[in-house]
């Protein structure tokens, strides 16, 4: 809803009407076609099965292309599409692509047809695996990633409005590195004259430097492309065991049953419990892009959530991030593996963490488990609890003079490399992550949450902490609070305004402003420090982070 309000808002400022009001509720049925609500049901699959699911599946999204873009783009003489052909997307890249098209320049599609589109756009014009893998997490809408930029010109010139990999998950030749170039002039005509545009000579950079620098970059022909298209796309039916974490909750583990809905479409049913013992179990649908692209859309117990996962060249495995479709800040990794005769795995340990002097139950979660189970040095097994081929459980003690660092976990040949921490005493602490937004919240839009966890090291071989080699031992339970952050946001009273801490490490933002009660009547944003309190043993360490509590977004595309 909030890109809905955002760009509804937009349309009633820019249009000068005496019937102002109608239009704008004209164009906000207009945007609740084509905003990111209908593309996260059209790019991230239905929400349940039924006759539009269908028929998306039966339309032939290539022939859609070829008629309904034709009147614009003329048809080459290689059978492509003029502009269209010249580039490649992600599933979202191209959704985003087609709703431009449909607001911009009034193109109309029905949400079939541009399922339909998108599939057949992605599936021919998409991005290989391992050109996606460094921007993937802006598809699975990771938060507070703070990005990497190699070229500075590309820093200021593009990543200033949006992220960088935004741009980089795009492949075109120079020609259209340069339209978009234009392209961008036109709609945003200021953009030249806005912070960082207007200290240097815009256009010339612009014209000529960028798209040299793109094209160089993210280029239209690779072989890794190339090879990919040439690659077996593998059927995912079958059966497989997942695990994954979600931050401030915990654990989980628990199986995924994947059928056949026809083409590259699957349904999927869902079996997970917490650590904490709830269980999460639904259905959902899911649509595979580009032979690896998995987007799926599920109701698991009370929650609508949607999966954004990558699939291994073999088929195997499969692993991402799942969020909330209402609030995608809050989600959680997320690995599969196939359950497969005469496959042997093991993909998690948990807990990942054991003092040393004390007992614990662990689970160990995989695929094909079966013989002996060795902990590594110091640790031994007490008791089996259960096992199966996907699980085992155990009690288990380490020494009161084991040693600190990593072990590996062994079952029968399979090896966990690193998988389980055993320590006596923590060096440090650190709070992850380490600079996190939150967003205030208001009308049409709720607010956004930041989500930290408290994360125990030991020193490396240097013996100092915050180096390189320190050992990650795991999140700890932690005692949470904010303060000012600066002498600025003492002054401004920000811990008093911005939100609330609570005690699972989440930070709720209060409502937007402007408020009275503040001084200059600002808006309830702050600058605040992030406090974690650890117990370890007799002692206690401390850990701290910066959290920005910033303003609404009002427009969220499915690629920011």
């Amino acid at each position: 809803m909030r890109s809905n309000w955002n760009r509804w808002f937009r349309a009633r400022q820019q249009k000068v009407s005496a019937d102002a009001a109608m239009v704008g509720s004209e164009l906000m049925q207009k945007w609740l076609k084509t905003s990111s609500i209908a593309t996260i049901a059209a790019v991230v699959a239905c929400l349940a099965a039924g006759p539009k699911e269908t028929a998306a599946q039966t339309l032939d999204g290539e022939s859609i292309v070829n008629s309904a873009c034709s009147s614009c783009h003329k048809r080459l003489p290689d059978g492509g599409v003029d502009r269209i052909s010249a580039m490649r997307k992600t599933p979202e890249g191209w959704d985003m692509t087609l709703a431009r098209m449909m607001i911009v320049h009034g193109a109309e599609f029905t949400p079939e047809e541009r399922q339909a589109m998108v599939k057949y756009l992605a599936d021919t014009q998409g991005l290989a695996p391992e050109e996606s893998a460094p921007f993937r997490y802006i598809l699975e809408r990771r938060p507070n990633v703070i990005e990497t930029i190699p070229d500075e010109d590309l820093g200021t010139m593009c990543a200033r409005c949006h992220s960088y990999s935004r741009v980089a998950l795009q492949r075109r030749p120079k020609a259209e590195w340069l339209k978009l170039v234009h392209f961008h002039l036109g709609q945003w005509p200021t953009i030249e004259y806005q912070a960082l545009g207007r200290d240097r000579n815009w256009w010339e950079i612009a014209s000529t430097k960028i798209p040299e620098t793109l094209e160089k970059a993210f280029p239209l022909n690779t072989v890794a492309w190339n090879n990919w298209q040439k690659q077996e796309k593998k059927n995912l039916e079958g059966m497989w065991q997942v695990v994954g974490r979600r931050p401030g909750v915990g654990a989980f583990a628990g199986t995924l049953k994947v059928d056949s809905d026809g083409g590259d479409h699957y349904a999927a049913v869902y079996d997970l419990s917490f650590a904490d013992g709830k269980t999460w179990s639904g259905r959902g649908k899911s649509i595979v892009y580009t032979g690896y692209e998995w987007r799926g859309s599920s109701q698991l117990a009370d929650d609508a959530v949607n999966e954004v996962l990558v699939v291994s060249d073999d088929g195997n495995s499969m692993a991402g991030r799942w969020f909330l479709e209402s609030a995608d800040e809050v989600g959680g990794d997320f690995h599969a593996v196939r359950m497969e005769k005469g496959v042997s795995d093991i993909i998690a340990v948990e807990p990942s963490h054991l003092r040393a002097g004390t007992s614990a139950e662990i689970s160990i979660h995989g695929v094909g488990l079966n013989g002996p189970v060795s902990l590594g040095d110091g640790v031994s097994v007490t008791k089996m609890i259960s096992a199966t081929p996907e699980n085992i459980r155990l009690e288990v003690k380490a020494a009161s003079d084991a040693a600190d660092g990593l072990r590996d976990v062994q079952v029968g040949k399979t090896k966990g490399t690193g998988a389980l921490a055993v320590y006596r005493k923590l060096d440090s602490v650190l709070v992850e992550p380490a600079y996190g937004i939150a967003r205030v919240g208001g009308g049409f839009t709720p607010p956004v949450t930041a989500q930290f966890e408290a994360v125990g090291y030991l020193n490396g071989a240097d013996g100092t902490a915050g180096t390189e080699d320190d050992v990650r031992v795991g999140v700890m339970p932690a005692t949470w609070s904010v303060e000012d952050f600066n002498e600025v946001a003492a002054d401004m009273k920000d811990v008093a305004f911005a939100g609330t801490m609570q005690q699972d490490g989440v930070f709720v933002p209060a409502m937007a402003g402007p408020n009275p009660q503040r001084k200059y009547s600002t808006n309830n944003a702050g600058d605040l420090k992030v406090v974690a309190k650890v117990a370890d043993g007799d002692g206690q360490l401390e850990g701290s982070g910066r959290l920005i509590v910033t303003v609404q977004r009002w427009n969220d595309p499915p690629i920011r």
